[in-house]
């Protein structure tokens, strides 16, 4: 007698006619992450920088894009929370408060130039983004940082910025 197998997959999939991320390559990831997560190691085996990077090849019938991205958000968020409790026992909290605010006297000097000139240009040839939206964002940040104006880590996210259309001046952040 034959037993049936059943693999249950960790996402909707797709319509086999349409494209959806690699199910192998999710999955590979998935394990991967979830081995990091449960390390007890205090060098992290995976960042919560590494799952907001992580992009997978598509393939006909594979996950459905949305589901796995909603699910790499509420990965990366749980792995930055961990890697802060980390840093708060590794380092204490003073040291780890100072830390954060070096980083935004940093942030904040680099936003406070003037519109046009926080970030380098790129040539005109090259992909890059429109400077207008990439400077109100950048507004939206330094208000944040110098008076508590609401924003949260999901707006940061999810922010997008358009390409310049053609003869547009653009930029590439960093």
């Amino acid at each position: 007698m034959f037993e049936r197998m059943y693999v249950v997959n960790a996402f909707p999939l797709v319509a086999k006619s349409s494209r959806g991320y690699d199910v192998a390559a999710v999955d590979a990831f998935l394990a991967q992450a979830r081995a990091a997560y449960d390390s007890e190691s205090p060098v992290p085996v995976m960042t919560s920088t590494a799952v907001r990077q992580v992009s997978f090849p598509m393939k006909r019938g594979g996950y459905q894009v949305a589901t796995v991205d909603d699910a790499l958000e509420r990965l990366e968020n749980a792995m930055a929370q961990r890697e802060r409790e980390r840093a708060i026992e590794l380092e204490g909290w003073e040291a780890f408060t100072q830390r954060t605010r070096v980083a935004a006297v940093e942030i904040i000097a680099r936003l406070s130039r003037p519109r046009r000139k926080r970030f380098r240009r790129v040539f005109f040839l090259n992909a890059g983004y429109r400077v207008s939206a990439v400077d109100d964002f950048a507004e939206i940040i330094l208000s944040y940082l110098e008076s508590g104006a609401p924003l949260s880590a999901e707006v940061v996210r999810n922010s997008v910025f358009a390409s310049p259309s053609t003869f547009h001046t653009s930029l590439v952040l960093f």
